[in-house]
């Protein structure tokens, strides 16, 4: 944005017609302007966590975005952070304990790091004023919510998730299992989330998240909040992207079953990954619902 802005800048006859002192002056004003409307990270203590989060817009909505396992604020969030409507939408992005730039601590997965992460997550929002929201969360993000809503009731206006699954199956299993040595990603998957991480630390923690999945199954008989979908009171928007490989194919009628005010949305050629893919038609759809309870 600031490369377009200052390019429209410098190609306007006034400009060019300006000495060159001057109109350099004139591109720094504008790239420092352009940098100050660009949103900024923040962090704030929650639970003794240095919580690191992202707040845009200026809407009577609030919305907290829920990344999925090892996501962050913009590896997972970026097309909706940067294209919702800010005066609908006050939108906060976070990045939970251990993830992103929520770090130290390093990232741990006992068998409820999922309610653990859904309380952090409500006190965040309770600590920078919000007592009433709504949430989108994708993949782990999306049973984060579940938690959420199931545990505070009050407190959640309607809930969007994708990707999400209340349960888990052994094929599921067998599949977290076959990648969990990061050695077996093609080049492509991989190197985003070096980046973000390093090596090691990415290594180390999502092979500890393929054995916390992996506990949850041998433990709990594969239940990660089964029990937790009738005490879901708000309304709810499920998404599922049709050639997801990631989940059991029931996962989402399963869903749509058992929250009582709940709607199932399906993207025919969607992955997982379907609301960065299909951004558009997602943040379209999950305005909609989210302000006029419609799809």
């Amino acid at each position: 944005m600031i490369m377009l802005s200052l390019t429209k800048l410098v190609v306007t006859p006034l400009v060019k017609k300006m000495p060159s002192a001057s109109r350099n002056k004139l591109i720094l004003i504008s790239s420092v302007r352009s940098m100050s409307k660009m949103p900024e990270e923040q962090k704030i203590n929650v639970k003794g966590v240095d919580i690191n989060y992202l707040k845009v817009g200026s809407g009577s909505h609030p919305v907290l975005l829920l990344p999925g396992t090892l996501g962050s604020i913009w590896t997972d969030f970026k097309p909706q952070v940067t294209n919702m409507d800010r005066e609908k939408f006050t939108l906060i992005a976070w990045d939970p304990p251990g993830y992103g730039k929520s770090r130290p601590p390093n990232r741990t997965f006992p068998l409820d790091f999922f309610a653990r992460d859904a309380g952090i997550a409500y006190e965040l929002m309770k600590v920078i004023g919000y007592d009433k929201f709504s949430l989108i969360g994708w993949s782990g993000g999306g049973i984060t919510s579940i938690f959420m809503a199931a545990n505070n009731p009050e407190s959640i206006d309607k809930m969007v998730i994708l990707g999400t699954n209340s349960y888990l199956v052994p094929e599921e299993l067998a599949i977290y299992k076959s990648v969990r040595n990061i050695d077996s990603w093609s080049e492509r998957m991989r190197a985003p989330m070096i980046d973000t991480y390093g090596e090691g630390y990415f290594r180390s923690t999502w092979a500890a998240w393929v054995d916390g999945m992996a506990a949850i199954f041998e433990k709990n008989d594969g239940n990660i909040c089964k029990d937790l979908l009738p005490k879901v009171k708000c309304p709810t928007l499920i998404m599922h992207g049709a050639k997801d490989v990631m989940l059991w194919k029931d996962h989402p009628t399963y869903l749509e079953k058992n929250i009582k005010d709940s709607k199932l949305y399906i993207f025919p050629e969607g992955g997982h990954n379907l609301h960065l893919r299909f951004w558009e038609e997602f943040n379209r759809v999950s305005t909609e619902f989210l302000i006029n309870g419609k799809i």
